[in-house]
């Protein structure tokens, strides 16, 4: 697996390193999140979904409250804690998360396999020297057509797949979200007139032939920096950990190592 050829980002001495994994609704991003930060030291979570804006705010469509869209977020906000992290190595004080609070599926890996990670990546880290803070950001919009400011941030860009039907079957079993002032549960017909569609609507530019259920553009996808989980990966979270943790060892080791001549 090789790494894009995107800029590769200067480090301050209390810089955070950013990972983004991002993805359609349902597609594991939070469990994935979760395990990283189970076995990466100096690891914190931030949630795209705890910069919702207040529940009268959120947008309609079609007379249905649209969860699933830019326009139902604080993105200003959402930059302004980014920076922060980028620049201070910690989540802002005032960030609070609500998302920790909802609950993921099961996610099925062995757990000794989790630990096989966990020394693996212990090891890297004692081995590059490395003790700089890392941030996952969990959320399905970050590499949206519309927020090529907050996929500059990033440092690692993971991009989860799972297909329609997979997702559809996914989010309908969930019993709904907390959200700032109570809590949501999808309506029903809410995957196929608001989730999919928008899913489809900022993600098309990504895949060949704008087709997102075939294969990613990887021409696009090496200009700004994506990383694609590998089709083995989808619907096996073992997998899917192993490629994201391949991915923060070959960052590590080839862009935080002093220069050899």
């Amino acid at each position: 697996m090789d790494l894009p050829r995107d800029k590769k980002p200067s480090f301050e001495p209390n810089a955070a390193l950013l990972i983004g994994i991002s993805g359609p609704s349902s597609s594991g991003k939070t469990t994935l999140s979760r395990l990283l930060r189970d076995i990466i030291p100096q690891t914190f979570i931030v949630h795209l979904d705890d910069f919702y804006l207040s529940d009268a705010q959120i947008p309609l469509n079609e007379g249905v409250q649209d969860w699933d869209c830019l326009e139902s977020l604080n993105i200003p906000e959402f930059h302004t804690a980014l920076s922060y992290i980028k620049s201070h190595g910690t989540p802002p004080p005032d960030l609070i998360s609500k998302e920790d609070q909802n609950a993921v599926g099961k996610h099925g890996v062995d757990p000794a396999f989790i630990e096989n990670c966990r020394e693996r990546v212990k090891k890297l880290m004692t081995d590059n020297s490395c003790n700089i803070p890392i941030a996952i950001i969990d959320g399905f919009l970050l590499f949206s057509s519309s927020m090529a400011e907050i996929r500059a941030l990033f440092d690692i860009k993971l991009f989860l797949r799972t297909s329609y039907t997979t997702a559809k079957a996914r989010r309908e079993a969930r019993s709904g979200y907390v959200t700032l002032e109570g809590f949501w549960q999808d309506p029903p017909g809410y995957v196929d007139q608001v989730v999919w569609p928008n899913y489809v609507k900022d993600h098309a530019f990504l895949f060949e032939d704008k087709d997102v259920h075939g294969r990613l553009d990887s021409k696009v996808c090496r200009e700004i920096g994506i990383l694609g989980m590998p089709d083995e990966a989808e619907g096996n979270m073992g997998k899917c950990l192993e490629w994201a943790v391949q991915a923060l060892e070959k960052f590590i080791a080839g862009r935080l190592q002093p220069a050899t001549k």
